[in-house]
């Protein structure tokens, strides 16, 4: 991972503008470092070709989406929210995150095909530390609350379940747009999942809390 001092966060923000603006394939080095105010042999100086900024940008994107998602699992778990809500919020602030960067850009689609020519590794990358998360505030929750999970439903399972239900609604709303449509029907999925994952209140008497991880 690159430093990302000044120069380069103004690098970054110059180059989401452009990826926004034309697309990856329609991009250039020349028109970020024209967008941040730079010569192209001063851009080079940061990064070495197109494919790098654009993992660079990638990076970032994937890391403020981590933090949002941090972040709101946090204040509605304070709030006392319900475990479905509680991951409702916190995934809900990821993808927020992740739309508001390519707002308005007729290339969402092609950018996220892209992301995966590009780097993949990235994306696997954080696609575990994204189910690592979600797995964290299902434990926590769990044990805070005395909530049990059904039988043969581990707190990985569920995390990747989830995962899988977001990736699914991706691939029925490939551009993420309409936004709310996109949210509203990932919301289904994810509470739909919780309640099925959950022990009912009426039997959780008659078995032992716990949380298998």
């Amino acid at each position: 991972m690159q430093a990302k001092g000044p120069p380069q966060d103004r690098i970054l923000d110059a180059a989401m503008r452009v990826f926004r603006r034309h697309g990856f394939r329609r991009s250039s080095i020349e028109q970020a470092a024209a967008e941040a105010g730079l010569t192209r042999q001063a851009l080079y100086h940061h990064f070495a070709s197109k494919e790098a900024l654009f993992r660079a940008v990638l990076e970032r994107l994937y890391e403020q989406g981590l933090a949002a998602e941090i972040a709101a699992a946090k204040a509605a778990e304070e709030a006392g929210l319900e475990l479905a809500d509680i991951l409702v919020a916190e995934i809900g602030a990821r993808m927020q995150s992740l739309l508001a960067s390519l707002k308005d850009s007729p290339h969402t689609e092609e950018l996220f095909s892209e992301h995966l020519a590009q780097a993949r590794d990235l994306y696997q990358s954080y696609s575990n530390r994204f189910a690592d998360e979600i797995a964290t505030t299902i434990a926590r929750v769990c044990r805070k609350r005395k909530l049990t999970l059904e039988s043969g439903v581990s707190v990985r399972e569920l995390a990747r379940c989830v995962e899988m239900a977001i990736h699914g609604t991706k691939s029925a709303f490939p551009s993420m747009q309409p936004v709310e449509a996109f949210l509203k029907q990932l919301e289904t999925m994810l509470r739909m999942l919780i309640a099925g994952a959950m022990v009912p209140s009426a039997k959780k008497s008659l078995r032992k809390t716990g949380v298998r991880k």
